[in-house]
């Protein structure tokens, strides 16, 4: 996967997880563990074997095949998938998709009304305006009349969904989807389902940083994630977590940027002013049962910023961790439903 047209979805969180070392006890076997590449990221799938007769080969063709699958419906880098036809068709009319984008388009637009707008999978032409897009192009600032002309085609009312028939319809030309902020995630489902289709209990599923664990590991021990500390250049920990029967996505603007005359632009663009994000909230990690809305979530909170965000994710009763930029390092915020120990 060298040339652009050969990248699949592009890595969009920016906010690695550090994923832990198994770390068990000499007398237990090891997970399993399959890798590979997707999404312009890689993936690891850690498997405690049901018996002596699982075939780890078999499980990571199964994986690969469909991880392809999902692409070849949701990527904006392949130009023959279905998610980049709709993007080139015209307005008007119902665009036949399959069942799973559909699925995909239909949450995004949940928490898109539920955000009032934050989260917007429309934000594409601004994502490509800025550089961050699979068109990449040297960095420079677009105008003010550029950034304008790419608003009139942004917009979640502008995008419609049918789940039966499974369909997309766009009301101007110019509409642009990209799920890079959601399809991590809905990833990491699906081959967790698959996982789990093949008779495997404990397991932890790995896309970019997006994370699904059930079960424990063959000592007994939970599996045992690491958040990072938000600072450029550097690799250290902010909080571990244990983990197991669901789900973690982290979101943030400290890997994905670029400078120009000292000023920094986040690769997360605010879909109401075009421009890239200017508060102070560097990460956000989200616990949900589900790891596309996680996945989601992170992203929407981290476009309202430190301060709306909390709020939000309080009154939606969501399990969130925001890292804010101090002077001294991050600052820690945590929701209710945070969990309180592992620091």
């Amino acid at each position: 996967m060298t040339s652009a047209a050969n990248k699949l979805i592009a890595l969009a969180a920016g906010a690695f997880l550090l994923l832990l070392a198994a770390g068990c006890s000499p007398a237990a076997p090891a997970p399993v563990e399959l890798t590979g590449r997707t999404m312009g990221t890689t993936y690891s799938v850690k498997v405690v074997a049901p018996s002596d007769r699982f075939d780890a080969k078999a499980l990571q063709q199964q994986i690969d095949e469909r991880l392809v699958e999902i692409n070849q419906e949701m990527s904006t880098y392949i130009a023959d998938s279905e998610l980049s036809r709709f993007n080139q068709s015209q307005a008007g009319d119902w665009f036949p998709v399959s069942a799973e984008l559909a699925e995909v388009v239909a949450l995004a637009k949940k928490i898109s009304e539920d955000s009032d707008g934050a989260f917007d999978v429309t934000v594409g032409p601004m994502v490509n305006l800025w550089n961050f897009g699979p068109d990449h192009h040297p960095e420079k600032v677009p105008t003010d009349a550029a950034i304008a002309a790419a608003l009139a085609n942004i917009g979640d009312d502008k995008l419609e969904v049918r789940l039966d028939p499974p369909a997309l319809k766009k009301s101007v030309d110019g509409l642009y989807v990209d799920l890079s902020a959601i399809a991590k995630g809905y990833g990491v489902d699906k081959i967790a389902e698959l996982v789990a289709a093949a008779g495997v209990d404990a397991y932890m599923v790995e896309i970019g940083g997006e994370v699904r664990a059930a079960g424990r590991k063959p000592d007994v021990s939970p599996w045992r994630i690491a958040i990072e500390k938000p600072i450029p250049g550097t690799r250290a920990i902010q909080q571990i977590l244990e983990l197991s029967d669901e789900s973690l996505a982290t979101s943030g603007d400290y890997r994905n940027f670029f400078e120009v005359d000292g000023q920094t632009f986040s690769h997360t663009i605010d879909p109401k002013t075009g421009r890239p994000l200017a508060h102070t909230l560097a990460s956000v990690s989200v616990l949900h049962d589900d790891c596309a809305a996680a996945d989601a979530l992170a992203t929407t909170l981290m476009v309202l910023g430190p301060d709306r965000g909390y709020n939000w994710a309080e009154e939606h009763k969501l399990a969130v961790l925001l890292l804010i930029r101090g002077e001294d390092g991050p600052v820690v915020r945590r929701t209710s439903l945070w969990p309180q120990s592992g620091e």
